[in-house]
Order: C-alpha cells, then sequence, then structure tokens
C-alpha cells in the first residue's frame, strides 16, 4: 500500500498575549469580534488564527442525560453561552433518529440559525469495528452506515468510531482494519470521514492505532487525537474512579495520530488557580498539533467534576485562547 502524505498548509502568524485581556475585559479586539454584556458569554468569539474552538457534546453530557438539556437546543447553548461556532454531536443523544430526517432538518435547521457549523458525530455503542469475528465486525459496519447518511445530511465532515475488539494485539489490529476500510469505504460515496480516537484498551496505543490507520490506506480514514484519553488498561474497568494501570505517553500518543487527525479533542479535566489544566501540558500539546500542519477545529471535552461542566467549558475554551496564542 502505498503511503500517504500529510499535507501541510502555510502557517499563519498567532494572535498576540495582549487579545487575551481583551477578552477578559469583553472589549472588542477587531471588525469580526462581538460581545455581549456578560464577558463570559460572547456572541462570537475568535481563537487563534491557526484554529478553530468547537464543543464536543459529551461535555455536557450529564444535563442532556438528566433531561436538562434538549439535543435540539445545544447548537443554541454553543453560540450563546459560550460564543462557539463549531458542534461536534454525540450520538447517544439522539439514537433513534439516525433515520428521522424530519428530526435531524430541525437539528440542522437550528445549528444554521446560530451560525453553528456542525462538524462531526461520535458514535457508540454500534458493535465492534475491530471484532475477531468476521459476523459481528460486518454487523458493526452496517451498523454505523445510517450514521454515516446522517452525518452528511447535517452537513458534517466525519463520524467518530472506536476501534474495539477483543483478542490479541495483532489480532485486533487485523480486524480493525478490515472493518475500517470496509466502514471508510462505504464512507467514500458521502464525502464523509471515519475517524477513530483513542478511547480505550488499544486504540489508547499511540503507536497501535497508527498503525492500524496506516493499514487502511484511505484518505477518509483518519484520526481524532482526543488529549487525556490515553489509558490502555484501567484497575478496575467497571470504576474510572480506581485509576489507570497502563497508560501510553499522551504526548507522544498526540504527535504519532497527528499526520492522520482530522479533528482534535481538548479533554480537560481539573484546573489550577492560574487556569492551566493540570493533567495536560496544553501548551506542548498545541505546538504538537500546530507543527503537524493542522489548521481545524479544536474540540472542548470537558470531563471534570470541580466546577460545573459550563464552567469547566469557559476554562477549556480560555485555556485554549491563552495556550494556542503561546505557540
Amino acid at each position: 500500500m502505498q503511503r500517504r502524505k500529510f499535507l501541510h498548509t502555510t502557517t499563519r502568524a498567532g494572535i498576540g498575549l495582549g487579545v487575551l485581556g481583551l477578552y477578559a475585559c469583553g472589549q472588542e479586539t477587531g471588525p469580526d469580534q462581538t460581545t455581549t454584556t456578560d464577558a463570559d458569554t460572547p456572541a462570537k468569539l475568535d481563537a487563534p488564527d491557526w484554529f478553530k474552538i468547537s464543543l464536543a457534546q459529551w461535555s455536557l453530557n450529564k444535563d442532556l442525560f438528566a433531561g436538562k438539556l434538549d439535543n435540539l437546543d445545544f447548537a443554541k447553548k454553543t453560540r450563546e453561552e459560550f460564543g462557539l461556532g463549531g458542534v461536534e454531536y454525540v450520538n447517544q443523544f439522539f439514537a433513534d433518529k439516525a433515520e428521522d430526517k424530519d428530526y435531524l432538518q430541525q437539528m440542522k435547521t437550528r445549528a444554521m440559525d446560530h451560525d453553528v457549523e456542525s462538524l462531526l458525530i461520535m458514535i457508540d455503542r454500534e458493535g465492534d469495528l475491530g471484532s475477531t469475528d468476521a459476523k459481528e465486525r460486518m454487523q458493526a459496519v452496517e451498523n454505523h452506515h445510517k450514521w454515516v447518511e446522517a452525518a452528511q445530511f447535517l452537513g458534517c465532515h466525519s463520524i467518530r468510531v472506536n476501534a474495539a475488539g477483543k483478542g490479541t494485539r495483532e489480532e485486533v489490529a487485523a480486524a480493525a482494519t478490515e472493518g475500517l476500510r470496509a466502514l471508510s469505504t462505504f464512507a467514500q460515496d458521502y464525502g464523509l470521514n471515519v475517524i477513530v480516537e483513542n478511547h480505550g484498551g488499544y486504540s489508547s496505543d499511540g503507536e497501535w492505532l497508527a498503525g492500524v490507520i496506516e493499514s487502511v490506506g484511505l484518505d477518509n480514514c483518519g484520526t481524532l487525537p482526543d488529549f487525556g484519553n490515553f489509558c490502555i488498561e484501567r484497575n478496575d474497568p467497571e470504576d474510572y474512579g480506581k485509576g489507570c494501570k497502563t497508560e501510553f505517553d499522551r504526548y507522544r500518543g498526540v504527535e504519532l495520530m497527528m499526520p492522520y487527525a482530522k479533528a482534535v479533542s481538548a479533554k480537560a479535566n481539573v484546573f489550577n488557580d492560574e487556569g492551566w489544566e493540570v493533567e495536560s501540558d496544553y501548551e506542548k500539546l498545541l505546538k504538537t498539533v500546530k507543527n503537524a500542519g493542522y489548521r481545524g477545529w479544536i474540540g472542548i471535552e470537558y470531563e471534570g467534576s470541580g466546577m460545573t461542566a459550563d464552567a469547566g467549558i469557559r476554562a477549556t475554551r480560555d485555556l485554549l485562547l491563552k495556550a494556542g496564542a503561546m505557540v
């Protein structure tokens, strides 16, 4: 198979640190920047000019599961409360609507009404694309077809999938290669990318995942590097609070995944008093992202418990602005 080449775009200068102070004061930074009276909820938000900031729906999963937030209001909240212009949906919050065009049209219209771009759908609970059982694997591929079609309808560029499976490292790699190739081939006709996140198990091993994507050998099959999901094996799979037993180095993992990246996830959990994420060096990670030539969206995915989801989203947004301007 021919090894693909990652295309670099022309680097543009980043904004200066002085701009960040203007955000904090709720002042305008230029002709395209507008704010409301609340400095925490700008109507529009300009990121450093080498990336844009989106919001992953999982950041609000507690409110969505509890019914405090309706999926149809996600785009509105993203724009009006956080000043962000891109959304990353999670299929769990409209699991029975993949083929409901009337419902999808409502999602699409509401995003457009609030000047928000629908970027991707994160797909879970549709089977293991890396299953070593051929019948199960192909069923998983077919289960994802409806989400490819839904993503195209919404105007997304990708669906995010999981490369899960049971077996040896080599067995699951071979199975995941076949499953991803089959799904990506289907998605080609829809102009959609199939992207894999480091999401536990072998997929959180950056070397393993990069090797699988390389083996698939299709331009529309890539990665979604997540800054924090590099736990390969947990002490207790049923209790995340008991910590990670085996973890891949996150900085090396992001570096290995970036040549195939079509989206990036800014995971955040804990912040210090200066607004820096405690578990991840954002300046170092964003430097890796930028040096790889990436010029797309970076999605906020706050999963912490030390503050409300809304506060965590704003803290992650502000950290991306600060760290992004430093690299």
